[in-house]
């Protein structure tokens, strides 16, 4: 859950996210839109609720599995979410990755992605 919670931030959510999202929560995509995002100079994002561990997005569960922090809603996660740490500002260089390591510890663990996937990844969200 590091990577979903801190200062404030931004999630950015595209229509067809919204969407899914409003499906899988069984609510109208107005609902939804009300009810989990606002408008930021980026576009429309995720909302975000104070904890001990600062502004966690709106779907981090921290009670479902006692001291974890789980994403409430993974599979149908925004590209954003989807696409980290493989951003263009986490891979602009050595320093830029490692402090993408600093803010979320899973960074550079776990699943090897090729380089085509990262290529593709990174191309895909402007961040």
């Amino acid at each position: 859950g590091n990577c979903c919670t801190g200062p404030e931030g931004y999630v950015l959510v595209s229509d067809a996210e919204a969407a899914a999202l409003a499906g899988r929560l069984n609510i109208t995509v107005d609902e939804f839109l009300a009810r989990y995002t606002r408008m930021t100079r980026e576009g429309r994002s995720l909302t975000e609720h104070t904890t001990e561990f600062g502004l966690d997005c709106i779907f981090l569960d921290r009670s479902r599995i006692p001291g974890k922090a789980v994403c409430g809603v993974y599979e149908d996660r925004p590209r954003q979410c989807r696409t980290w740490p493989f951003w263009p500002s986490n891979l602009s260089s050595p320093q830029a990755w490692e402090r993408a390591k600093r803010i979320c510890p899973g960074t550079g663990k776990g699943e090897l992605h090729s380089l085509v996937q990262i290529r593709i990844a990174r191309d895909s969200i402007r961040i």
